[in-house]
């Protein structure tokens, strides 16, 4: 069976065909710049790249060019179209109406659309994506996979804020959480290297990249995840400012005579690792900065190193215990300098690293010291691939 993993943004397509045959990428790509001047698509087979400039005016066009790509006499993997068995789509917001992943229809179609007050920056792309593709591949099955459902396992007390309930009643304010499919496939990935049943383990997550958060992971469901209910919510970011007294927003709009649109602006795209080191949003580059004896760099860091060690003691509490702390995402595998200044200091509830192991990156790898009580693993993410086995399972015979 061949699926195809859609991942649509406002003016960005990413995608990649799996053979599940035997889980393999046999083509990647990326279409930037749908609507603007400049639009092309990048396709990548094995190592090789194949560049289409073209204009594309929408996700419509994106997506024919996709397919055109794919099936390319020169440069494609597949003879026709009708060998893709069907589509699953990456859909940022779910809302409460769904626990799992779920095959397209009018219905969630309609939810999706529902849940765009939730997800303003990402569901209407998302959406965009499903139906172009729909457009060019009338007659294949599609899936939409959630970032939000794995968190809906948690209970009241975890996503419920401290504001009257008529807002979560009747606005549904509540913690969310995102990047499910991440803590879905790590927190699997931990349990086969732990060779232990999901259900008698206690799993720290910890998805740290431009975006990042992190999960507590109870006997295989999640109980407290730190975004909340939208992005921006708990660590620092890249460029995401991460958890805030909400009485700093008024104070800051009351000074500077700003409105609120040009503040969130400022909190999700001029903060964190950005706003407080005054250098970059890219970890390398903080790290660079700190390393000349840049003091706000150096704080910036910290502050983030801090963050990381506070989520991990308040879940290691909350679910009295941790077996295993995984570290993924862009900065959480490649970090060693992060892993270890996170890691040290957590002695007292039985967790150590082996400077040694940990010297490496992008591994899958068994970073604990040979005495520490609590595994720290490092595992790659993969949110294509249970994009891709979620759709499988959905469309099994229908395809």
């Amino acid at each position: 069976m061949i699926i195809l993993v859609v991942n649509a943004g406002s003016s960005s397509l990413k995608y990649q065909l799996f053979d599940m045959d035997d889980k393999k990428v046999i083509a990647k790509g990326l279409v930037e710049r749908i609507g603007i001047e400049g639009s092309k698509l990048t396709q990548t087979v094995n190592g090789e790249k194949h560049v289409i400039t073209a204009p594309m005016k929408d996700h419509v066009s994106a997506c024919q060019y996709m397919l055109d790509a794919l099936t390319d006499k020169q440069v494609g993997v597949i003879s026709d179209m009708a060998e893709i068995s069907a589509v699953g789509h990456r859909v940022v917001h779910g809302g409460e109406k769904f626990t799992a992943s779920a095959l397209i229809d009018d219905e969630v179609i309609a939810a999706i659309e529902d849940n765009i007050p939730l997800g303003p920056l990402h569901n209407p792309a998302n959406l965009m994506g499903i139906q172009a593709c729909q457009k060019v591949m009338p007659n294949t099955p599609m899936v939409a996979v959630f970032d939000t459902a794995f968190h809906q396992t948690m209970p009241p007390k975890a996503f419920l804020y401290g504001i009257p309930l008529d807002y979560y009643k009747r606005l549904r304010v509540r913690r969310y959480g995102f990047h499910g499919t991440s803590h879905a496939y790590v927190s699997d990935r931990a349990a086969i290297m732990l060779n232990k049943p999901k259900a008698e383990l206690r799993i720290i997550t910890c998805h740290l990249g431009n975006g990042s958060s992190i999960s507590a992971v109870d006997k295989g469901k999640c109980v407290a995840t730190s975004m909340g209910m939208t992005p921006l919510d708990g660590l620092l970011m890249g460029t995401r400012c991460g958890s805030l007294d909400p009485a700093v927003l008024p104070y800051i709009m009351e000074n500077d005579k700003v409105d609120i649109d040009t503040l969130m602006g400022i909190l999700n795209k001029k903060s964190g690792l950005l706003g407080v080191s005054g250098v970059s949003s890219d970890m390398r580059d903080v790290e660079e900065a700190a390393a000349q004896d840049n003091i706000y760099a150096q704080v910036a860091l910290e502050m983030l190193y801090d963050g990381v060690k506070k989520y991990i003691g308040a879940y290691a509490a909350i679910m009295g215990g941790v077996d295993a702390i995984v570290f993924t995402a862009g900065i959480g595998e490649n970090g060693r300098e992060l892993r270890e200044k996170v890691i040290n200091g957590l002695e007292f509830m039985g967790a150590k690293i082996d400077p040694d192991k940990n010297n490496m990156r992008g591994k899958e790898m068994d970073v604990s010291a040979e005495d520490s009580k609590v595994r720290v693993l490092v595992i790659p993410t993969n949110e294509e691939l249970v994009i891709a086995l979620d759709t499988k399972d959905l469309v099994g015979d229908r395809a």
